[in-house]
């Protein structure tokens, strides 16, 4: 399997109705929202759908797992790295970085720091006081694939709405009393459309082994990006990719700047307070040499 060959460059516009596409847990979980009232979807967030996806192709890709998707024994990124890759020397950077990449799509693709501290003896023994101690070990992976925060074409500040919810039960006492924790809130965006933006750097997936048919595995998951990823925030249907741009030069430095590529795609709003998809106008502009496919979202 070859590494990338050539830089690709993407856009992803995302649409979101009477949905909390990404709470802040500091804020009381509303959504998050920047200074300027503009929504905002963290990058974090966007990798952590993009790995839940790839999870579905194939179990075994994935290293950084969440606990509620998690589909083997390994409780923490350290023991999965411990028992996964038990038979490979840590102190060979070199060897564990090919093995971490070869194992796990998304190291191969994001990136990852594998740290562990070290040790310290006891008096009279190896890594003790004049023996020296055991020093850690920090491997660090640079992916290849870059990907932007998403954000909102309008504002969504005025457009949040904000529900008080109870408890049906009670933990205290005999059940008959409500306790302090059975209030709560749940917010939503009512309306709003985002934006985010990526890359793929073929002289780091050189480091990797990030090869095309990780990119294809990828481009597949950003268009699918919301498939089973319902929640109480999330209804199913309330997110969805609207439309995936994918720009493949024809080098691996690439023929035109990522900045100048992402903004050949400019989304602004036809109505003062859009409510639907259609209330917005896309428009996409040209490179020369320059081939754009147009992906509409499942």
């Amino acid at each position: 399997m070859t590494t990338l060959k050539n830089k690709i460059d993407f856009a992803v516009i995302v649409s979101v109705n009477n949905a909390n596409p990404n709470g802040d847990p500091l804020n009381g979980n509303r959504p998050r929202v920047n200074y300027e009232g503009f929504g905002e979807l963290s990058d974090v967030s966007i990798k952590r759908k993009i790995r839940n996806r790839l999870m579905e192709v194939n179990k075994d890709w994935i290293f950084v797992q969440s606990d509620d998707s998690r589909n083997d024994e390994y409780r923490s990124l350290k023991s999965r790295a411990e028992g996964v890759l038990k038979g490979v020397d840590m102190k060979n950077d070199k060897k564990y970085r090919e093995a971490a990449c070869k194992q796990w799509i998304d190291v191969r693709a994001f990136g990852q720091v594998f740290a562990y501290s070290g040790k310290k003896g006891k008096a009279g023994e190896k890594g003790s006081e004049g023996g020296g101690d055991e020093a850690g070990v920090s491997i660090g992976i640079r992916g290849p694939v870059s990907i932007h925060p998403a954000f909102s074409v309008a504002t969504v500040q005025d457009r949040i709405s904000s529900t008080q919810i109870t408890k049906s039960v009670s933990g205290e006492g005999d059940g008959s009393k409500r306790g302090s924790d059975t209030m709560g809130m749940k917010h939503r965006v009512d309306h709003g459309v985002y934006v985010f933006y990526g890359s793929m750097n073929p002289q780091l997936a050189t480091k990797t082994g990030f090869s095309d048919e990780d990119a294809e595995a990828m481009k597949e998951a950003i268009k699918t990006l919301f498939r089973n990823d319902a929640s109480s925030a999330r209804p199913e249907g309330s997110m969805e990719v609207y439309k995936v741009y994918w720009w493949e030069h024809n080098s691996p430095n690439g023929q035109y700047s990522s900045a100048k590529v992402h903004r050949l795609l400019k989304v602004d709003t036809k109505a003062e307070e859009p409510k639907s998809i259609e209330d917005y106008e896309i428009a996409l502009g040209q490179l020369d040499g320059l081939k754009c496919e147009t992906i509409d979202g499942e």
